[in-house]
Formats: C-alpha cells, sequence, structure tokens
C-alpha cells in the first residue's frame, strides 16, 4: 500500500473508532432533546459507551489478554465482550432509572443491539465493529436531524474501506458490519425514541 494511502486509512480508522461515535453522538442528541442539560445525559452515556470500554480494552491490552485496542483477534472479541458490555449495559440501566431523555436512552439501547447481534455473529466470524457502528450512527442522525445526513454516507463507506485497507477485515466482513449497523441501529433508535 502506498505510504500517504497507508496513513489515509490509518487515520480514516483511528477516526471512526466506535467510541469516537459515540463520544461525539450521545452529547449531540442530548443537546438535540433537551438543551445544555441533556448534554449531560449524553456525556453520561458516552461515559459508559466509549470512555470505559476503552479503559476496559486497554487493561485488558496491558494485562495481554488481546493483542491490541481494536481486539483483531475474533476469539479474543469474545472475551473482550463481557466487560464492554457490562459497562454499556449499566449505563443503559442507569439512563432508564434516572430518567434519561428518551433519545439518548435510545441511542444507548440502539447499540447494546448492534453490539449483541455482533456478538452472536462473532462466535462463527469476525465482522467489522467500526462499520456496523458507524453505519448504526448514521442510521441515529437520519432519524433524528432528517435525510440530509445521508451526507455523511461517503465518510461511513470510507471508514469500511480503511479497514479493508489495513488488512484488518474482508470486504464481506466490513458489508456484513455496514448490514448490522443500519438495520438493527435504526429500527431499535426509532421504536425508543
Amino acid at each position: 500500500m502506498p505510504r500517504g494511502e497507508a496513513r489515509w486509512a490509518r487515520l480514516l480508522s483511528d477516526g471512526g473508532e466506535p467510541r469516537n461515535w459515540m463520544l461525539v453522538l450521545a452529547p449531540l442528541l442530548g443537546l438535540h432533546a433537551d438543551g445544555w442539560a441533556g448534554v449531560g445525559w449524553g456525556v453520561t452515556a458516552a461515559v459508559f459507551t466509549a470512555v470505559l470500554p476503552t479503559l476496559i480494552l486497554r487493561f485488558g491490552e496491558r494485562r495481554r489478554y488481546w493483542g491490541d485496542r481494536h481486539v483483531r483477534r475474533r476469539q479474543d472479541r469474545i472475551v473482550a465482550a463481557p466487560g464492554v458490555m457490562a459497562s454499556v449495559l449499566t449505563g443503559t440501566a442507569l439512563l432508564y432509572g434516572l430518567g434519561a431523555p428518551a433519545e439518548v436512552s435510545a441511542l444507548v439501547t440502539a447499540m447494546v443491539a448492534v453490539l449483541l447481534a455482533l456478538l452472536a455473529v462473532t462466535f462463527v466470524w469476525k465482522v467489522s465493529v467500526h462499520s456496523a457502528v458507524a453505519a448504526g450512527a448514521l442510521a441515529v442522525l437520519t432519524a433524528v436531524f432528517g435525510p440530509w445526513m445521508l451526507a455523511l454516507a461517503p465518510l461511513v463507506a470510507s471508514i469500511g474501506w480503511s479497514r479493508i485497507r489495513l488488512r484488518c477485515h474482508t470486504p464481506g466482513q466490513v458489508a456484513v458490519g455496514l448490514l448490522i449497523g443500519s438495520t438493527v441501529a435504526g429500527p431499535v433508535f426509532a421504536l425508543l425514541r
């Protein structure tokens, strides 16, 4: 791969990490739902869906439970999943229990649904979490702000391209991630918001 292309692929992959989507999306939906008070709810959601899972993954990487922060090996993802899911489920319960705005709670629940679908597939095959979360985020953004958000579709596709170019995933694994993210997150979010 040419050097410039590799740099772009790494930038897109790192920038399009699942945690980054949640760090931006949760406070944004909170703001949309309930102004500045909603931002606080969004930050709370981001702590449980992005910050704590990142710390869990880094801890596991340092302890050598898995190879890196992307948890590239399918078998390692099964080992990492319980800690990440515990954080996300705890955050989901807190958001519902404390009365967070419906859009924030629905976002986190939609991402739980995506994670469960990804985990089910992971028992037999590796799938792109980057692509699934990016596609799910796009589905949620489109539901909240309208079809003009589809202008972000090339960004979502570029993140998938980056995962293929970095040899982290095959085109099929990226395609399945995109499919799971868009077909699971969108309907779950729409139902619960």
